[in-house]
């Protein structure tokens, strides 16, 4: 992988030129940075088409949730973090590409998505709800907004630590008015903590579209009311996005504190593949495929502006082609979990616990009255009896 650089809010309503934070020239970006982009993008969405012929066999457990002409946002925004300084991120479940970029694997993904026995969660969590610290993702949580507080608690650790570290979370356009968004980012805000949110303004929160949920204009003026800077790009330019966040991740790492970042871009798939996206005005969804693809759009900039030959994107293609097949082919001959399985880390593991460390040594009634850090009554003669036998 190459070494990285460091009123439209209304639903089928494209941003305007100015609003869209078209790209520069370059971006900041090499050639072959520029190639990776690309390579994620198409892994995204062909990795996502292939869990649709999955689902539609019956090997995908649970539903199955696509983000279909959003790649840009989460490929360009995650690109601007620095893995090499401990960047971390968390994803929602249309973030699919972000995770490919700070590491996940193809294969890792379908496991989780059959619900196999040797995926990241060993069968008992589905999609992409996982994390890998080490790779720089944190595992996600579905309620809306909720992982804004506790990216909120991460990036205050990097301050406290005074780590060179920064946090990005995702929130959909839906989150903005949530209890736990306002009261995640507000305290981010007062508390100048590393963190970029994005707000993915994708027109419709399931099935209620943005301007039915709030009455702001942008989602971006939001940012005003926590005293911190919001920006506005175009979401389906993925050098747009990179440039908006890449700025947004300088200021956080200059201790600048949190800014809050809205992508206008377009869900052309339903919540999940089983919405039938009836609530949907006709036309809307064509509209969008054919003036504003963000694969198409980065193809036509590749080629036209970057002087990148067709022959490159082929090859490109085809290698995603064969990772995915090869990952395909691996995850079905993965075994179904054990049922052993469901119980590892559910219980503690020992089984009992040191007692909390101001307490340790004390020979008296506070230990004798009151629990250590383990659940359960504390009984000192219990305890003994068991460390001796």
């Amino acid at each position: 992988m190459a070494t990285r650089a460091g009123a439209g809010s209304r639903p089928g309503k494209q941003p305007a030129a100015r609003a869209r934070g078209e790209s520069g020239p370059d971006a900041g970006l090499t050639r072959e940075q520029k190639l990776e982009l690309y390579y994620f993008m198409r892994l995204t969405r062909s990795l996502e088409e292939r869990l649709v012929n999955l689902y539609r066999q019956t090997k995908v457990v649970g539903g199955l949730f696509r983000s279909l002409g959003q790649e840009a946002d989460a490929v360009g925004s995650a690109y601007a973090l620095d893995r090499s300084k401990g960047d971390v991120l968390s994803p929602l479940i249309r973030n699919l590409g972000s995770m490919l970029v700070q590491g996940a694997t193809p294969l890792e993904i379908l496991r989780q998505y059959m619900a196999k026995g040797d995926s990241p969660t060993r069968g008992r969590e589905l999609n992409i709800h996982f994390g890998s610290p080490d790779r720089g993702f944190i595992g996600q949580i579905s309620h809306l907004g909720d992982m804004v507080p506790v990216m909120a608690g991460v990036t205050l650790s990097f301050k406290l630590r005074k780590q060179d570290r920064v946090g990005l979370v995702y929130v959909g356009d839906g989150a903005t008015s949530t209890g736990a968004f306002h009261e995640g980012i507000n305290f981010a805000a007062v508390q100048r903590c590393p963190l970029v949110v994005i707000v993915e303004n994708n027109g419709y929160a399931y099935s209620t579209p943005v301007h039915k949920q709030t009455a702001a204009a942008e989602l971006k003026d939001k940012a005003a009311g926590y005293g911190i800077p919001g920006e506005r790009a175009d979401g389906n330019d993925v050098l747009a996005v990179y440039e908006v966040t890449r700025r947004a991740v300088d200021r956080a790492r200059r201790g600048e504190g949190t800014s809050l970042i809205e992508l206008v871009t377009y869900r052309r798939k339903g919540h999940a593949e089983h919405d039938n996206q009836s609530y949907v005005p006709k036309g809307e969804i064509e509209r969008w495929e054919r003036e504003n693809d963000p694969l198409t759009r980065y193809v036509a900039r590749l080629t036209e502006g970057e002087g990148v030959s067709p022959a490159e994107l082929e090859a490109i293609d085809a290698r995603v082609m064969r990772e995915i097949d090869v990952a395909t082919d691996e995850a079905e001959q993965s075994p179904v979990p054990e049922p052993q399985d469901s119980l590892v880390g559910i219980y503690a593991d020992p089984p009992t616990l040191e007692p909390l460390w101001f307490r340790e040594g004390i020979r008296s009634a506070v230990e004798e009255h009151e629990r250590p850090a383990s659940w359960g009554t504390h009984d000192p003669d219990t305890v003994k009896a068991t460390e001796d036998a």
